[in-house]
């Protein structure tokens, strides 16, 4: 099974892109794209722990799509800050269980910053987070070079933790593209690569993830993805370049290469991004007739 889909949802840059500009009644944005992926990446479970309140409303609103896993961030607090407590702990594991038990969770992202190396100190404390978190699907993601070894790769293997295979900017240190599936769950992360702003301090505008994928550029991903669906139970392809909703079009382009079919994107992402007729089901339907 692959899962394609984007990071996150909650984007004010979508509306009247990816969503439509007038949202009939009811309207959540994680319902509209479960009709369409099988996977969306939890975002906000970065910044703050979930309440457990509003985990098992995500899971209502995905309900239509029996295929569909979220996977989710941990919070920063132990993976970028490391100031986590005992209580944090509880508190994070507390929300993040309705996903559990609704068989809805496919993968629990452990994202480390780029300066994050692999050094005995960094890989003691990954040590001690698999213990804290190993009753769940862990997933990890380094972007740091020192990190590309065989060693560590069955050290992963060793702890039952997945390699998130990423695209980013690539620089002197950079993690390069690979296929790797250390654990039954294999993860991909579509970054982008937008040189100028990927190290820019304000990320607030979203510039750092603008950038669409060419057809040319997804193209090696779509055998990757592939060789690491062969390799893992599940596997998880997120696009992570929201600016204006170019996660979603990468995303639709995924699964089309992926199912070797036309996909039905919605019209007014079509309108924005004309790239898309080429693998829209409505240009197969016109051009048959």
């Amino acid at each position: 099974m692959i899962r394609i889909g984007p990071a996150g949802w909650s984007y004010k840059d979508w509306e009247g892109i990816v969503y439509p500009a007038l949202k009939p009644t009811g309207f959540h944005e994680a319902t509209y794209l479960a009709q369409h992926f099988d996977t969306i990446e939890i975002n906000s479970t970065f910044y703050r722990p979930p309440e457990p309140g509003i985990a098992k409303n995500w899971v209502r609103k995905v309900s239509a799509n029996s295929r569909f896993r979220f996977t989710a961030k941990l919070w920063r607090g132990f993976t970028h800050e490391r100031n986590a407590t005992a209580d944090d702990e509880r508190q994070f594991k507390g929300g993040i269980d309705p996903l559990v038990e609704a068989g809805r969770l496919g993968a629990l992202l452990l994202q480390f910053p780029w300066l994050y190396r692999n050094d005995l100190e960094n890989r003691a404390y990954l040590f001690d987070l698999q213990r804290r978190f190993r009753d769940y699907p862990l997933v990890l993601e380094v972007r740091h070079a020192s990190w590309n070894q065989e060693a560590i790769f069955d050290m992963l293997a060793e702890l039952g933790i997945g390699l998130c295979n990423i695209d980013q900017p690539l620089f002197a240190k950079s993690i390069k593209p690979s296929a790797h599936a250390a654990s039954a769950v294999g993860y991909m992360r579509l970054h982008g690569r937008n040189y100028t702003n990927w190290f820019a301090q304000n990320e607030q505008t979203g510039d750092r993830y603008n950038y669409l994928y060419s057809l040319d550029e997804l193209e090696p991903w779509v055998e990757r993805a592939r060789i690491v669906s062969k390799r893992a139970r599940d596997t998880y392809v997120v696009t992570n370049n929201h600016f204006l909703g170019k996660a979603v079009v990468n995303a639709f382009e995924l699964v089309s290469f992926l199912s070797e079919r036309p996909v039905q994107a919605p019209d007014q992402l079509v309108q924005h991004y004309p790239v898309l007729k080429q693998i829209s089901a409505q240009k197969t339907a016109h051009e048959t007739r």
